[in-house]
């Protein structure tokens, strides 16, 4: 699943490092209470993104539940001020792993550069990228299986992990992501996003499955 949550009309949600680093505290412990496993993530100043497989339909809901209440708690007593600090629910929307999965890991890790805020994405201290591309220690992270698929090695896959996002992203692509998560839809080739609702029992495309309506490219 590939999650989004926005600070209340787009505004901060971090104003501090620590308060980064409180995010991600809050965040690994609501994953482990709920059987979540973290891929990727990117914290930007205004909104989140997560790349997760949970253990069942709810417990996304459960993470940004006690995760919003212990976040936005902190930064209330913590900068002297009160009120909703995220813009209603999260944004989310299923991932078809065999086609896009890749495709969202360098989607969230890229925000970053497309924001204008860095050249490298490594160089964003509060993502998942130096992690999953240069194998930093990190608590937070689960790698998904489909990184085995990109090498022989540790050492092998990190290398293909790298190259990958030094291709950058197809504008389409971006925008397949974008409809998908502001949508819900779900993300992938039409059988997945047939298998998807028939599981829902509701569409989980935008008009033809398959061919979702292109947007602008932008920061997001």
């Amino acid at each position: 699943m590939h999650l989004i949550q926005r600070g209340n009309n787009r505004g901060d949600c971090f104003f501090a490092d620590v308060d980064y680093r409180v995010y991600l505290e809050e965040l690994g412990d609501a994953c482990q209470a709920n059987g979540v496993a973290l891929h990727a993530y990117c914290l930007m100043t205004n909104h989140v993104h997560l790349l997760l497989t949970p253990t069942d339909a709810d417990a996304p809901s459960r993470v940004m539940k006690r995760l919003g209440q212990r976040y936005v708690q902190y930064v209330n007593r913590s900068h002297q001020r009160s009120g909703t600090l995220w813009e209603g629910r999260f944004r989310s929307c299923p991932v078809d792993e065999d086609s896009y999965l890749l495709a969202c890991y360098r989607y969230v890790e890229l925000n970053p550069v497309r924001a204008g805020m860095v050249a490298d994405p490594a160089d964003h201290r509060w993502s998942s990228h130096r992690a999953n591309a240069f194998g930093e220690t990190s608590a937070l992270i689960t790698p998904h299986g489909i990184l085995e698929t990109l090498g022989p090695t540790a050492q092998a896959r990190r290398a293909a992990y790298r190259e990958f996002f030094e291709r950058g992203m197809e504008a389409d692509r971006i925008g397949e992501i974008r409809d998908a998560l502001n949508g819900g839809f779900a993300l992938g080739a039409e059988a997945f996003q047939k298998r998807v609702a028939a599981l829902t029992g509701r569409r989980t495309w935008r008009g033809s499955p398959g061919r979702p309506a292109k947007r602008p490219v932008g920061t997001d």
